[in-house]
């Protein structure tokens, strides 16, 4: 790692994480939330599970964490009973189009490349304005904060008011605005792209305590040479994380050897753009050299399964990332490639998609999964140091699952069974921030019904 990396890292960190580490100042003899009588997953680096544990929130921070027991002279304003449910650290997906739920089924069974062609970029010309952005978005927003999600990676257009819809939400999120060589939602000259998602990054940077901007470029083969070089420079220059969608499919990374005689992500390289402050989504068509290359800059990957088994791209080598210290997050994809934001059934696929694929049972073990959609995937857009994991003195980030059900007794191992038992339905608690935003199955924030009839009535007006 180089120095100016180095540097990039810290600015990042420096302008997303509002919290110093210090709970000197904290007084743990009360505090605002008391979760009691769970069974806490932390996620921490020794992955402590703590049974009939408790939680002790003072503002939007951690600042107790114990056995239910030690900690029952303490006060709080709220306290939530967690009946033996399971505790854990809020699930973060890395790589989302939050306004695509809009088109959620329909255009499926395509091919990729036809799929965006002839469907999705006529769609988003004709539909994709800000009001219809707002609209998809908090219909996203709703549907992770009822499956646990409580940060996301995003990257599409009209990012400011993806920004705003998320706000309301509560939730916590790197938002990039898209980049295309192409007329795109909001900007119409492609030559103004760069310039907007630099706009909109600086404007966004620190406008909202639990949203950070970002710049994603669509793709290696949708962009040029000098616009990947010139977001790059300006995501260094801001010091927010540049995202871009590589080696998705054979077909780009065929593309790349005839048009460039290398692959995706060595072209990435040569353009300067791989360094700490990169998310490399899908990275499906990879060699070992690459894998190398990707280590060596210190990127980031977002691992996609089910987007890319819906859309045949393949299957990424995530044991190898993982191998060689990569941090790789769990990602959806947008709701129209999906289509669901369920992280639930994202890490199922993950565990079960991987194990078929190496003919190895112990492959992409239950651990490595769950920390993938927690404090890995956290790692990979740059939060690692203040959410993913129930550690004291990182944000009150967290979700309780109802464990009296059916499909959950008995419970032998509970990341087993957050992996292949669990769904986002068994989501009953959401807090992010240290602010219950999810109440017994009841989001707090929004008015959900006049989301769902908002999306009803756009689905009514799409027509190719």
């Amino acid at each position: 790692m180089n120095k100016s990396d180095q540097s990039s890292k810290k600015n990042f960190h420096d302008e997303t994480a509002a919290f110093d580490g210090d709970t000197s100042n904290l007084n743990v003899s009360d505090g605002d939330i008391l979760i009691k009588n769970g069974r806490i997953i932390t996620v921490d680096p020794q992955n402590r599970i703590i049974d009939n544990g408790a939680v002790l929130i003072k503002s939007d921070i951690i600042i107790k964490i114990g056995s239910t027991a030690e900690m029952a002279g303490l006060n709080a304003a709220c306290v939530i009973d967690a009946k033996s449910g399971i505790v854990m650290p809020g699930l973060v997906n890395t790589h989302t189009h939050l306004p695509m739920s809009l088109f959620r089924g329909f255009a499926d069974d395509i091919p990729l490349i036809t799929w965006l062609n002839d469907y999705i970029f006529k769609l988003e010309e004709k539909y994709i304005q800000p009001e219809t952005v707002q609209c998809g978005t908090l219909l996203s927003c709703a549907e992770m904060l009822l499956s646990g999600t409580t940060t996301c990676c995003d990257g599409y257009f009209h990012e400011e008011s993806v920004a705003e819809a998320v706000k309301k939400s509560g939730m916590r999120a790197v938002l990039g605005q898209g980049v295309i060589d192409f007329p795109a939602p909001g900007v119409v000259e492609p030559s103004l792209n760069v310039e907007n998602a630099a706009n909109y990054a600086r404007r966004f940077k620190n406008r909202y305590p639990k949203i950070t901007s970002s710049i994603f470029c669509h793709s290696p083969y949708t962009c040029s040479k000098e616009t990947l070089i010139s977001a790059k420079q300006a995501a260094r220059d801001i010091g927010v994380l540049f995202q871009i969608h590589v080696a998705e499919t054979k077909a780009e990374q065929e593309q790349m050897r005839q048009q460039y005689q290398t692959t995706a992500v060595k072209y990435l390289d040569d353009c300067g753009i791989l360094d700490q402050n990169t998310l490399l989504v899908h990275t499906v068509w990879v060699t070992d050299e690459d894998i190398e290359i990707i280590r060596q800059r210190g990127s980031s990957i977002s691992h996609n399964p089910e987007s890319n088994m819906k859309l045949g791209s393949g299957i990424a080598p995530v044991l190898d990332f993982i191998r060689a210290g990569i941090p790789t997050g769990l990602g959806t994809d947008g709701s129209a490639s999906n289509n669901n934001l369920d992280l639930f059934t994202e890490m199922d696929l993950a565990a079960k998609l991987h194990k078929i694929h190496r003919y190895d049972v112990g492959v992409l073990d239950v651990l490595s999964v769950v920390r993938m959609a927690t404090i890995e995937g956290a790692k990979a857009i740059g939060l690692g140091d203040i959410t993913g994991s129930i550690e004291i003195g990182k944000k009150a980030d967290l979700i309780i699952l109802d464990t009296h059900k059916p499909h959950l007794v008995p419970m032998y191992n509970p990341i087993s069974h957050l992996v292949y038992s669990a769904t986002g339905a068994d989501v009953k608690d959401v807090i992010i921030d240290g602010k219950i935003v999810l109440n017994e199955r009841k989001i707090t924030t929004l008015d959900l019904d006049s989301i769902l009839i908002k999306a009803t009535e756009f689905a009514g007006h799409l027509i190719m």
